[in-house]
């Protein structure tokens, strides 16, 4: 198995290290030809201090850096450009998935070149359930995508479809616009009950108010240009086979 394992990071200094350590210590354990590929997306802390001491212990860690911060869904984007191994994995950096429960994702692989997990028991203050809630309810009414667990942070893909479904989204809307992608192209995915653990050092952002803003913004955006995204992917796919040829 060769992964890239893709860790956004934004003011994680308490967390990153230990995340970078379990991928690759799963990794050896694992037998996974793997790389890690985290993106500093303009963390004000000790983030990039730290990730660049782990740089000179990891060769196969790879660092992009942002020098404000753009949004999580831009970091995934930076780090899925940068991949280089045949299937790409994300999770986030705050420890509330582990890399080596990966492994409940990878044997569907055979059969669905997308592989989704969907959080079984969410560890998350109350808010951030309500949130998640309201947010899946917009989607299937709004927009008419149906996903059990839209934004659960850990996925797995082949890298030859990150192409087809790399989406414009910067922030909150990503995986939406990942799954809308895939509704439209008619690629199937498969989705996976994984663990999910509490938070135990640093601070979530994702129930910010200006998050939850710019979600909203987005959605409203992804909804008007969701009549044209078909004609869209088949113009962007139709370039990629071009240059293929």
């Amino acid at each position: 198995m060769q992964l890239s394992l893709i860790l956004p990071c934004f003011n994680e200094e308490a967390n990153i290290e230990r995340v970078v350590r379990d991928a690759f210590a799963w990794f050896k354990t694992g037998g996974i030809d793997g790389e890690v590929v985290v993106t500093n997306d303009g963390s004000r802390d000790r983030s990039g201090e730290i990730l660049h001491g782990l740089r000179k212990e990891f060769p196969y860690l790879k660092v992009v850096h942002h020098t404000v911060n753009r949004g999580y869904g831009a970091a995934l984007k930076s780090a899925c450009d940068s991949a280089t191994k045949e299937f790409i994995a994300f999770i986030d950096s705050d420890g509330q998935f582990k890399s080596s429960d990966l492994h409940l994702l990878l044997p569907h692989l055979k059969h669905f070149s997308f592989v989704t997990g969907y959080r079984e028991h969410r560890a998350d203050p109350l808010p951030r359930i309500v949130n998640a809630a309201l947010y899946g309810f917009l989607l299937r009414t709004y927009v008419g995508l149906v996903v059990r667990d839209v934004n659960c942070a850990m996925k797995v893909f082949r890298r030859d479809l990150w192409p087809k479904i790399r989406p414009e989204a910067t922030g909150a809307l990503f995986n939406a616009e990942v799954f809308l992608t895939l509704q439209a192209l008619g690629i199937p995915w498969k989705e996976v009950p994984v663990p999910h653990y509490p938070r135990t050092a640093g601070q979530q952002t994702g129930a910010k108010l200006s998050v939850i803003l710019r979600m909203f913004r987005e959605l409203a955006h992804l909804k008007r240009r969701k009549n044209t995204m078909a004609k869209e992917l088949r113009i962007r796919n139709d370039l990629l086979t071009q240059r293929k040829n």
